[in-house]
C-alpha cells in the first residue's frame, strides 16, 4: 500500500460543500492525511456523506448560511471552500465571506474555481472557453446559475488579508489519480494546454496546498501532471 504522510495529525480542516462529487473527494484525501475533518453541506445532501459519517462532523445547512460556517470553522486550522454559483442569491459571494469573517485569524483559506476567473488579467483564453463563459454569464435568466457571483466572490477573496488560496480547475474527468496536478499563475501557458485534471486530483491538489505556504496568496490554474502538455513543458510551471 501506498505510503501516505500524516500532514494533517492533530490538526482540524473545514469542507465547505463537502458532498459535492469535489468536497467527497477533499473528505478522503484529508481524512487519509490525518485531519480531523468537519464538513458543512445542504441537509438535504447529508446522506452522501454516509460512508464518513462515523469519522467526520456535518453541520448541516447551506453553505453561505453565516451562522452555520461560523460553527464549523471553529477552531479549524484550513477551510476548502467550493465556490458553485448556484441561484442568484450571492451563493458563491455569501459563501466566501462567511469563511473570511469566520476563519480562525491564521487559518489556512483554500477556495475553488475555474480558469474562467482571472487575478490579474494575464490570462488568455481560448475561444471555446471565452464562448462558455459567456453562455454560463447568459444563463442567469434561468436563476439557476450566477456565473458573475463566483467573480464577486473570487474579489472578496482576492482584496482580504487572509492566507488564502484560489485554485482554479481545468476540465475534469472520473478515473484513478495521476498524482498532484501541475500548475501556473496563467491559463494559456504551455503547461495547461490540454485542459484535463482527474477530479480526485483537484481535490488532492486543494487539500495539499492547505500545507503548503507557497500557494498563499496565489490562484493556481491547475492541469493533470500526466496529460500531454504537462509531461512536454512541467519543467517551465508555476
Amino acid at each position: 500500500m501506498e505510503f501516505i504522510p500524516q500532514t494533517g495529525a492533530g490538526k482540524r480542516i473545514c469542507i465547505v460543500g463537502a458532498s459535492g462529487k469535489l468536497g467527497r473527494h477533499m473528505v478522503r484525501h484529508a481524512l487519509d492525511r490525518g485531519y480531523e475533518v468537519v464538513g458543512v453541506c445542504r441537509e438535504k445532501s447529508v446522506r452522501k456523506l454516509d460512508d464518513y459519517a462515523d469519522r467526520i462532523t456535518i453541520h448541516p445547512g447551506f453553505t453561505n448560511d453565516r451562522d452555520v460556517v461560523a460553527r464549523a470553522v471553529e477552531g479549524c486550522d484550513a477551510v476548502l471552500t467550493v465556490l458553485v454559483p448556484w441561484g442568484v442569491n450571492d451563493y458563491s459571494s455569501g459563501t466566501a465571506k462567511a469563511v473570511i469573517d469566520f476563519a480562525e485569524p491564521d487559518a489556512r483559506l483554500i477556495f475553488s474555481c475555474g480558469w474562467h476567473i482571472t487575478r490579474d488579467g494575464l490570462d488568455r483564453y481560448s475561444r471555446g472557453l471565452r464562448a462558455a463563459v459567456h453562455f454560463a454569464r447568459f444563463m442567469r435568466i434561468t436563476r439557476l446559475i450566477d456565473l458573475d457571483d463566483q467573480y464577486r466572490a473570487a474579489d472578496l477573496i482576492f482584496r482580504s488579508d487572509t492566507r488564502w488560496t484560489l485554485v482554479r480547475g481545468s476540465d475534469l474527468e472520473e478515473g484513478p489519480s495521476q498524482g498532484l496536478p501541475v500548475w501556473s499563475r496563467h491559463v494559456g501557458d504551455p503547461v495547461l494546454e490540454s485542459n484535463l485534471t482527474r477530479r480526485t486530483d483537484f481535490a488532492l491538489f486543494m487539500v495539499a496546498a492547505a500545507e503548503d505556504d507557497a500557494l498563499v496568496r496565489e490562484a493556481p490554474a491547475i492541469n493533470g501532471r500526466l496529460t500531454p502538455s504537462a509531461l512536454a513543458h512541467a519543467g517551465g510551471a508555476a
